[in-house]
Order: structure tokens, then sequence, then C-alpha cells
């Protein structure tokens, strides 16, 4: 009798450590798709502009000296060419953000930044964010040359950030700890101007994977 409470207390205990919140499996605390980016199959057109805009949640805005001149690309050959965003004919520094309409987004723990892009030259893509403070960052980590498109993944909680320049798209000090908890806009930059199809960046698409915040009325 004594064995079988023994063994029921044990039961019990277990169930409990299991059913913790900490004990949950690592995937159900990975934060859900927050928003994807994949522009409207539409005729190119320079300066993209929110008519270019699929997702219907998102604002677009650029930003930087050479803002005017970022293009909504695609070309008929190859036929798999995409519909993209292409900095070859901008004058001068740029970037480009998406503000979700109804909410931030938290961007700590396990969350993530993916897209799909090529770039040329030198170039190398960085994400950038707007903190809901209004502080810009942009991040250490990049996305460089490349011979064909490809998906790069970029864990958020890996990522050194610092400031930005919205005005001038010129990186400032390191950012030590950044708050991450609200961010307004999510985008991405090369800091560099355009050269042409051999100096250039170039983004498919974009998939953002974080906690929804709704917005303050």
């Amino acid at each position: 009798m004594k064995r079988l409470q023994a063994r029921r207390v044990i039961c019990f205990l277990l169930f409990l450590i299991l059913a913790s919140p900490q004990a949950l499996p690592m995937a159900q605390d990975r934060p859900r798709l927050f928003f994807r980016e994949d522009w409207k199959e539409i005729p190119p057109a320079k300066p993209v502009t929110q008519e270019h805009i699929n997702n219907s949640e998102l604002t677009m805005t650029r930003y930087g000296p050479g803002e005017s001149g970022i293009k909504k690309s695609h070309h008929d050959s190859p036929p798999d060419d995409p519909w993209y965003i292409w900095s070859g004919e901008a004058e001068g520094n740029w970037a480009i953000a998406l503000r979700h309409k109804n909410a931030w987004v938290d961007l700590r723990g396990m969350a993530k930044i993916r897209w799909r892009s090529k770039q040329a030259g030198f170039r190398q893509l960085h994400v950038l964010l707007k903190l809901a403070n209004g502080m810009w960052l942009v991040s250490d980590q990049c996305d460089d040359q490349s011979s064909d498109w490809r998906i790069k993944e970029f864990n958020v909680s890996d990522i050194h950030w610092r400031q930005l320049d919205i005005k001038k798209i010129l990186e400032g000090p390191w950012e030590q700890k950044p708050d991450l908890s609200r961010v307004d806009e999510i985008g991405w930059t090369d800091l560099m101007s355009g050269g042409g199809s051999n100096a250039c960046s170039r983004v498919d698409w974009i998939e953002v994977y974080g906690t929804a915040i709704p917005r303050k009325n």
C-alpha cells in the first residue's frame, strides 16, 4: 500500500512539472508570423509606393536622400523573375520600412526576421527597426553578395544594434540594451547609394515573426 501511494505521489509531481509553462516544448515559445510582404504583381515603378504593398495591414515609408530611387522591379525574362524592391537607381543612401497599422511587435525572445534577397557588388543588407520611443536601430548582421536569390533568417536575439540617423541613413553609436518589446517599423538598408545592376540590393519578400502588441488608440 505504501509503495502504491508513493507511486501516486511521484506521478502527481511529474504531472505538475510537465504541466508547468517552463516545461512546455520550446516550439510553443516560438512566436507566430506577425506579417509577410510579397509585393503586388503589377508593373514596375519608381519610386515604389503604397500601391505596391500586398498586405492591406501594412504601410510603407521610404527614407533617406536616395529614397526616390527605390524601385519596385520585375523582368519578364527569366520567367521566374520575382516582383522585388531594387536599390540600383538610388542616388544616395536609402531605407525602406513597413509598419503594421494595428499593432506593434515584440521582437524579444525567439523572434525572427526572414527575407529572400540578392545583393550585388559590395552591398550588405541590414535590418532596421524603429522603436515605439522613436529611436531607429540598424543591425550589425547583414546579408551580403549572392549570385542568386537566397533566403536569409535572422535570430533577433543574436543581433547587436547601432543607432541609425534616419534622415541621412548613417549608423551611429552602439545601443547596448534596446527595448524591443514594442517595435513600430521594420525594414532594411544597405547604407549605400545604388550603382545599377552591378552594385545594388534586391528584396523579393520579408517575414517577421514576433508577438503582436495592440496599438493604443
